[in-house]
């Protein structure tokens, strides 16, 4: 080769090298990118390459966000199929299909079925990556895209659902774990009913359904509501069934996120002040949404309790299961259905309306024509509107047991039930009961009720007196200047709430004891801390923890909601901190990702709060004695609350120093 040969080469390579290296969100047929290069989209948004997510060292091919400083992965290529090393090129094949190699074989390409002569792949602002034939202009139809193949990221723009010509299933799966994005347990899909639903699974159990679309929401998930600040469209159509969402102002960042938490599916909005992800929304939200809680014909209440109660004119299949806590029976007529003798219909409200896997809709039809329908066929169990709005329109009906029903207040859709004539009868009679034996009924009930009281009344004054007497005789260090004003809980309605202390509701335990989750019938969760009947220690410092931390006050110590003394029972009622203790995240390999920098330096900033209000701000100086990464707690948002005062001491004012009698603490 001559020099001037040779010159020519180089000096092309070189251009061919500082064209590809400079902002581009383009690839030709002619081009590679390889692992250390990116495509940028054209206003910066999103940038494709490699990467390693974790602490892994397999490479994957993925689009995250360009100028948010917390690498977030929003879409991943080769998922199943991970490159050992970082030799592996993108490129367009000769039929126009995008590949990628690694040492010559193929892990990853999609499936184009048309060929054309000058295929072109494009990175968009939406995120979306994909490949267009560049002689057809902008023409907005793309020979293959991303979005119709999403990983775990829902992003504005976006269609969740089924293409019913085609029968490509837009679905979200959540990633194995933080260092491994290929295909975990959770899924989040449409299912094509005649009136379809947007549903969760976890493997193969049906685990949360939105309840159908009714024009504005969903009848499961009111909080969808006009005034967010992102529009929603549901459409179902002969072409196509589909749900999507679009921020309303552009400079909104939003994502939504199929995970491996206990919340599945998470709503998260990007905070410039705070440089941060902040949770915005996230589903299973309570336990009424768990499918099919209540069986059939059962609604769950998540202010009741128990939260399960059978629906009007129904009653428990197996009363013993039902009262046990075991609702999966579900509820049975009070009445069997007679189609022959005059069946009628009991409106229900406010109600999240039942699987749709065995109903039938028609859109055009009115509410009456929809009661004539039903009415019509023996098999019909209920209907409903399809469209809330304009003052409904549209006919569902049920053919089959109706089940995952649940109580939304100021929200759900109206449900017509059909019952037997003899139980709408039975139940006008007691509709219609007369005032006479009302009252005859609810006066001597309130007397024995307010006879009950004052007897109760007598003997809990005798016992505080007893009480008082004791405390004298034995010294007790609790003086009267020191009586708290703290409300006390019953143990039925602590055993209720923790559903009989059940290991599913336990959330740890300590050297005091086990800690439970709880939720009032009120709906408020609750932490119960339950001082093991074993634990002569722990009654000293359950004492401790009631008289220093009820009269501490602060955002940064977590607050004590009230105690439970009864019998040999000790608790102390906590507020609920959903995302547990700050040694979960930093202590494990998955949670710590959770954690940037940005969260960390809140909490190191939260403790430093608290630890100066207990030192120096509050009424009485506090040492902890006892401040461990377990001892943090993280409310929703993240926030830190010191806990687990059982090993405080307080000092005087003026003293800076002091001993201790016996070693405590770990």
């Amino acid at each position: 080769m001559d020099s001037l040969s040779f010159m020519f080469i180089v000096v092309t390579s070189l251009l061919f090298t500082s064209q590809f290296s400079s902002a581009t969100d383009t690839l030709t047929s002619t081009q590679s990118l390889a692992d250390g290069s990116t495509l940028i989209s054209k206003h910066g948004s999103f940038e494709l390459g490699f990467f390693s997510p974790g602490s892994s060292r397999n490479r994957y091919l993925g689009i995250w966000y360009k100028n948010i400083p917390v690498r977030t992965v929003v879409w991943v290529a080769n998922r199943r199929a991970p490159t050992k090393n970082s030799t592996a090129l993108l490129m367009i094949d000769i039929k126009g299909n995008l590949v990628l190699k690694d040492g010559g074989s193929v892990v990853w390409s999609t499936n184009s079925k048309r060929e054309v002569q000058t295929p072109l792949l494009q990175l968009l602002d939406s995120g979306n990556l994909v490949l267009i034939d560049a002689s057809d202009g902008h023409s907005g139809i793309y020979l293959w895209q991303s979005f119709d193949y999403p990983t775990d990221t829902f992003l504005p723009g976006m269609k969740l659902g089924v293409n019913l010509k085609t029968g490509l299933d837009r679905r979200l799966t959540s990633w194995k774990n933080w260092d491994d994005p290929s295909p975990g347990d959770f899924v989040w899909k449409i299912l094509v009913y005649n009136n379809p639903e947007s549903t969760m699974w976890k493997g193969s159990k049906f685990y949360f359904r939105t309840g159908p679309w009714n024009g504005i929401t969903y009848s499961g998930k009111p909080q969808l509501k006009p005034n967010q600040p992102f529009s929603f469209n549901f459409v179902h159509s002969d072409d196509e069934v589909y749900c999507a969402y679009y921020p309303k102002n552009k400079s909104v960042i939003s994502r939504i996120v199929m995970n491996q938490t206990n919340y599945w599916r998470e709503r998260y909005i990007w905070e410039e002040a705070s440089q941060s992800w902040s949770l915005y929304t996230y589903l299973p939200t309570d336990y009424c949404d768990t499918y099919g809680l209540c069986g059939a014909y059962g609604n769950c209440i998540i202010t009741d309790s128990p939260v399960c109660q059978c629906l009007k004119g129904f009653n428990p299949k197996s009363p013993d299961n039902w009262n046990s806590g075991d609702w999966s029976q579900g509820c049975v007529r009070n009445k069997s259905l007679n189609c022959q003798d005059g069946d009628g219909f009991i409106k229900f409200t406010e109600l999240k309306l039942p699987d749709t896997k065995y109903s039938w809709v028609n859109k055009n039809m009115s509410l009456e024509e929809c009661r004539g329908k039903c009415l019509n066929n023996c098999n019909c169990t209920a209907y409903s509107v399809v469209d809330i709005r304009n003052g409904g329109s549209g006919c569902a009906l049920w053919f089959n047991d109706l089940i995952d029903i649940r109580q939304i207040p100021s929200g759900g859709q109206d449900l017509y039930i059909r019952m037997s004539a003899s139980e709408l009868a039975r139940l006008e009679t007691v509709k219609d009961e007369p005032d006479e034996k009302i009252v005859a009924i609810v006066i001597p009930v309130v007397v024995l009720a307010f006879a009950f009281l004052g007897v109760c009344y007598y003997f809990c004054q005798r016992r505080i007196i007893k009480l008082k007497d004791k405390n004298e005789i034995d010294g007790s260090d609790e003086s009267s200047e020191e009586d708290l004003d703290l409300p006390l809980f019953d143990l039925v309605t602590i055993t209720r709430a923790t559903n009989k202390f059940s290991l599913n509701n336990k959330l740890g335990e300590g050297g005091f004891g086990p800690v439970y989750k709880g939720i009032l019938a009120d709906g408020h969760e609750i932490a119960v801390k339950r001082l093991s009947s074993n634990s002569g220690q722990g009654l000293k410092e359950f004492k401790n923890e009631v008289k220093l931390i009820a009269r501490l006050q602060h955002r940064n110590l977590v607050k004590l909601l009230g105690s439970c003394i009864q019998g040999n029972e000790r608790m102390l009622i906590y507020e609920y901190m959903p995302n547990k203790s700050l040694d979960f995240f930093i202590f494990d390999r998955t949670g710590g990702k959770l954690l940037d920098w940005s969260n960390r330096f809140n909490i190191v900033c939260g403790i430093a709060r608290g630890l100066l209000y207990l030192h120096q701000d509050s009424r009485l100086r506090i040492i902890h004695r006892d401040l461990k990464s377990s001892n943090v707690l993280l409310d929703a948002d993240m926030n830190p609350k010191i806990s687990d005062f059982g090993m405080a001491k307080t000092l005087r004012e003026d003293q800076t120093e002091g001993n201790t009698k016996r070693v405590v603490g770990t």
